[in-house]
């Protein structure tokens, strides 16, 4: 079993396209937490509470990333999705470590983030725009299959 890691923009429903899509084929999904308020205050639900909000922040982010490392050392595929709203610092952060790990990186954003991102695309063996290309590369990856519309 494929084991893949999706990391990143937490504010569309790109996951659920995949891992649905993805039913048949011989794959396991995880990724980090996706709810925005559990992840960011389980630091100080579980670790006490904090004056001082970047002490709030840093006990949520080191928890997160004890997940985050876990899983991503896991996994056999590491999928960064790069929103078109928001910083995704920590997918940033993802893909730079998978590609430490020498993971198969594969990043995921539209044409507006190009430039910003030309270093974290040079480290991903693909770069894609949209969720479906996941699949089209999974199944190629396990079945040696083209996507139908090829």
């Amino acid at each position: 079993m494929l084991k893949v890691y999706l990391s990143g923009e937490i504010h569309s429903d790109w996951r659920e396209q995949i891992v649905e899509a993805a039913k048949g084929l011989d794959v396991s999904f995880t990724s980090p937490v996706t709810n925005h308020e559990a992840s960011d205050d389980c630091g100080v639900a579980i670790m006490g509470a904090e004056p001082d909000k970047f002490w709030h922040d840093n006990k949520g982010a080191k928890l997160n990333a004890i997940r985050t490392r876990g899983l991503i050392g896991e996994a056999d595929i590491v999928v960064v999705r790069f929103g078109e709203k928001f910083k995704q610092w920590n997918a940033a952060f993802d893909a730079g470590y998978a590609s430490a790990l020498g993971k198969s990186l594969i990043v995921m954003h539209g044409d507006a983030h190009q430039h910003a991102l030309k270093e974290v695309d040079a480290a991903a063996l693909a770069v894609i725009k949209e969720p479906s290309q996941v699949v089209d590369i999974l199944t190629y990856v396990l079945k040696a299959e083209l996507p139908a519309s090829s």
